[in-house]
């Protein structure tokens, strides 16, 4: 394939598969069975184009090449369900967190740090609840994890962690710093030493000092609402989130607001911009554009905010399966997955129980292509798009 072609990895979790598509062509490159990756823990752009991932059935750490003769670059045994992955801003020390995969409460308290450079790995014991996890860089790594009830960012020594002693021991946080018990979302921004975390009061950051974290400014919402995914904008040093307000029982979805809320970290400016109802949850970064996939009873959109704040609006077909009124937009219904690559104008969004990705030409909202790599995609699959040197490694957190 010409040197300049963005690759898409999609993955049906459910199914058990992950292909590597041409974009807009879709020309398989690559192609697994019998992986069953976590759609929690997401995909991590790493340097070089490649992505990671966690396979939640066979228990193993993946670094995906798409660009590569093999599609597998490693594969590094760690603990599952995978619930959140990210890694220091180098791409080389990662971090895998445990949540509740298939059960009704977390049950899992470990945590899984790998070295790819060298291939050393650890597993210790920390605390149960999901814990989300950021790798702060430098010559002494710190792995940040954010705790929920009781609320705080832990601060560890990457280094103490991977010299721990075999059996997963519980190790104990070399510096904590207090959190709202509502944590979820989390961002670095490398080469600052900044760390973010989303509750429910709005945006905390802190900042690594030495081997602790001190707590600066918690950026507002500006709004009733607030994000529940939180990510960096690599195009410029932004963050990004969707804030969902409105009755938050999930029956009454339909009615769920949603806003794009893009923080500007130089000037501190914040700006919002209406998506509309019903259910908008993970964006993706095109060149140009950020992308969103809204579901509601009433028709289904694809909504592209231009860097100038133009809102574009390109309807889906709708899905067998989908969210309805009177249930809930989680369960046994299907959903979509949406992915862009910042070095690329195309955006990637699913059918959920379809098996079809939409192609999308951000500059028109025109549908291009209609890829069908022969799954049925449940629950929307999942999909990350890489072209080469897009700079998407510069958000060193799993999505």
């Amino acid at each position: 394939m010409p040197a300049d072609t963005p690759v898409l990895l999609v993955s049906d979790h459910v199914d058990g598969t992950v292909h590597a598509l041409t974009v807009p062509d879709g020309t398989v490159v690559g192609r697994l069975t019998g992986r069953h990756l976590s759609e929690h823990a997401g995909f991590l752009a790493l340097p070089g184009g490649r992505v990671a991932c966690v396979d939640d059935r066979r228990g193993e750490l993946l670094v995906l090449d798409p660009f590569a003769e093999h599609l597998v670059e490693h594969a590094v045994p760690v603990a599952v369900p995978g619930e959140h992955l990210a890694c220091d801003p180098e791409g080389r020390r990662l971090a895998v967190t445990t949540g509740l995969g298939e059960n009704t409460a977390p049950w899992s308290d470990l945590l899984t740090v790998v070295d790819l450079a060298t291939g050393d790995t650890a597993r210790v014991r920390t605390r149960v609840g999901e814990p989300g996890v950021t790798v702060l860089g430098g010559d002494d790594p710190l792995v940040v994890l954010r705790h929920r009830e009781p609320g705080e960012l832990a601060v560890h020594r990457f280094a103490d962690l991977l010299a721990t002693p075999p059996g997963c021991p519980p190790v104990t946080p070399h510096a904590v710093l207090p959190l709202p018990d509502d944590g979820h979302g989390d961002a670095q921004a490398p080469g600052t030493g900044l760390v973010f975390a989303a509750t429910g009061a709005g945006v905390h950051r802190a900042r690594r000092k030495g081997d602790a974290l001190t707590a600066e400014t918690v950026i507002p919402w500006g709004a009733p609402a607030r994000g529940w995914y939180l990510r960096l904008d690599t195009r410029g040093q932004a963050l990004w989130s969707t804030l969902r307000g409105g009755d938050p029982d999930p029956l009454r979805w339909p009615e769920w607001t949603n806003q794009a809320w893009h923080h500007d970290l130089p000037t501190g400016r914040t700006l919002l911009t209406e998506l509309g109802p019903g259910l908008v949850f993970r964006l993706a970064l095109a060149r140009q554009h950020t992308a969103f996939s809204r579901i509601h009873p009433d028709g289904d959109e694809l909504v592209l905010l231009d860097s100038g704040g133009t809102v574009r609006r390109t309807p889906l077909p709708a899905m067998d399966g989908a969210p309805r009124r009177g249930g809930t937009p989680w369960e046994g219904v299907q959903r979509r997955a949406v992915a862009a690559s910042p070095g690329s104008d195309w955006i990637a969004v699913t059918r959920g129980g379809h098996g079809e990705v939409h192609i999308v030409d951000a500059r028109t909202g025109h549908e291009a292509a209609r890829l069908r790599p022969g799954t049925p995609l449940h629950h929307g699959g999942h999909l990350a798009l890489r072209s080469p040197g897009d700079g998407a490694e510069g958000d060193p957190v799993g999505r």
